[in-house]
């Protein structure tokens, strides 16, 4: 608990001159398990944060399930695991990616991936009627559904629920291809949306989905191929337009992010060509040109990814992270008081 509390004081002090953090803490300080990745944060219908993420011995090990911890009076509860990958004949297989969702209409959803890897593995979804105290059993996606793959899904002014998606291990092009999943019915049926991927690349996966101001969407995500990629639409998801790349980083890592209420946009992200360190938040206010805005983390070789990040009802932000795959961080950023910088370097001035 000690080393725990002085690393969390470590971390504010070094935060101190980035404008607009405003907290940063572990969900939880002792791993009930040795390893954890991939989590993703949401605000449940009664202002309730809720977090979830997947761990085990390992990535890919048998044993690795689904936690969630909720933080009520500012204070995170206890982790409690609420998934696992046992099948009908008793095998054990792993969990991966949960990603949490709150529809305006309807129950808190929770999707997650069960599998023996990210080629053969199928999409689920159980839902919570009480704001993630408890969660319902587990539906198996329809066949060919994945659901959304690491990222939050955005719903619509008519109510369809936009889901970001991606195959990986494909044949035919990039052996990553995104694509979109639609929901007309608040996750009932649904609809895959294809999109252009020349057999060139790039190879792309997790995508996340912006509102532009002109009306439009963008998507953007990651790729093995150096950079970030983007697409756009311009008929609510529909349709998309080839997968390019922006001019931004990507050392094959996972990013996320999210329209501001203002317009502005936020991704978070690993600002390197290689690993996973510095983890960078970067602003921008048409989804073309990326200012600096925070820096995270910077520990050289150590591991600071898969983020996801919101923007709850009060305006404030709210990211979570893969902290060395041990541990993970929840940070609060107040976006009113972000300065966006141009970006020098590989973690940008501090």
């Amino acid at each position: 608990m000690c080393l725990r509390l002085l690393i969390a004081c470590l971390s504010l002090t070094a935060f101190a001159a980035e404008p607009g953090l405003v907290r940063s803490e572990f969900i939880f300080e002792t791993n009930p398990v040795p390893s954890c990745h991939a989590t993703t944060i949401v605000e449940a219908r009664d202002g309730t944060l809720v977090a979830a993420w997947f761990a085990g011995e390992a990535e890919g090990k048998p044993d690795v399930s689904i936690w969630t911890a909720r933080q009520v009076d500012g204070k995170w509860s206890v982790p409690v695991k609420v998934a696992e990958g046992i099948q009908p004949d008793g095998k054990r297989i792993p969990c991966w990616n949960p990603v949490l969702f709150q529809p305006k209409e309807g129950p808190l959803q929770l999707y997650y991936k069960i599998g023996p890897n990210p080629v053969e593995w199928w999409g689920v979804l159980r839902l919570s009627e009480d704001n993630g105290k408890t969660w319902g059993a587990a539906r198996r996606l329809p066949e060919g559904i994945l659901g959304p793959i690491k990222n939050k899904p955005v719903q619509l002014k008519d109510g369809t629920i936009l889901s970001g998606s991606s195959a990986e291990g494909l044949k035919v092009g990039p052996s990553w291809q995104i694509h979109f999943e639609r929901s007309r019915d608040c996750g009932l049926t649904w609809e895959k949306v294809a999109v252009e991927q020349p057999a060139t690349g790039p190879a792309s996966i997790q995508p996340s989905i912006l509102f532009l101001r002109d009306g439009g969407l963008m998507s953007v995500g990651r790729t093995k191929n150096a950079k970030v990629f983007s697409t756009v639409s311009n008929d609510q998801g529909t349709t998309w337009s080839k997968v390019d790349l922006a001019d931004l980083p990507n050392p094959n890592s996972g990013t996320d992010a999210v329209t501001l209420k203002d317009g502005r946009h936020l991704l978070i992200y690993n600002h390197t060509a290689k690993g996973r360190s510095p983890l960078n938040l970067a602003i921008s206010k048409d989804g073309v040109r990326w200012d600096a805005a925070l820096v995270l983390e910077t520990e050289p070789k150590a591991e600071f990814s898969y983020p996801a990040i919101i923007q709850t009802a009060d305006g404030l932000v709210h990211a979570t992270y893969t902290w060395k795959r041990k541990l993970a961080k929840h940070v609060i950023i107040d976006p009113s008081k972000i300065v966006a910088r141009p970006m020098e370097g590989a973690a940008w001035p501090k």
